[in-house]
């Protein structure tokens, strides 16, 4: 089923994974997140909230970078990996500078953080041009 021109089986699939590599990251690294967020366990802690706004949004960035992927015209695994580091270096990682400077963060904080995203990234864009080039 494509809607937009996008694969939504493998959307979802991108977004789930990423959703689960997250928890492996942030679960990892909980320790060092906590503190370089300066965070304390119980303000760390998962609610129904907090996982229904993640898997919402790690949809959203499946979508919209298939959509990206469809547009360039190449929906590939090599694509995603490509188009996700891409969107991580030109959207994410630049946001997240400037950010994370005004804020005083911590550069721990910040390897942390954009660290994930830029793996989120391109597992969802190799996951979805894998997926849409195999199996729609």
């Amino acid at each position: 089923m494509t809607v937009f021109s996008i694969y939504i089986p493998a959307a979802v699939t991108a977004a789930f994974a990423s959703f689960i590599f997250g928890a492996i990251w942030y679960g990892a690294l909980s320790k060092q997140w906590m503190a370089a967020a300066n965070v304390s366990e119980e303000q760390a802690g998962m609610s129904l909230a907090k996982i229904v706004l993640l898997i919402a949004c790690q949809l959203m960035i499946a979508v919209v970078l298939a959509l990206f992927m469809t547009a360039l015209g190449q929906v590939t695994l090599l694509n995603g990996l490509y188009t996700g580091a891409t969107a991580w270096l030109g959207f994410v990682l630049t946001t997240m500078a400037i950010n994370y400077t005004f804020q005083n963060a911590p550069s721990s904080l910040m390897l942390i953080d954009s660290g994930h995203w830029l793996i989120a990234l391109m597992l969802q864009g190799a996951l979805y041009g894998w997926i849409s080039s195999t199996f729609s």
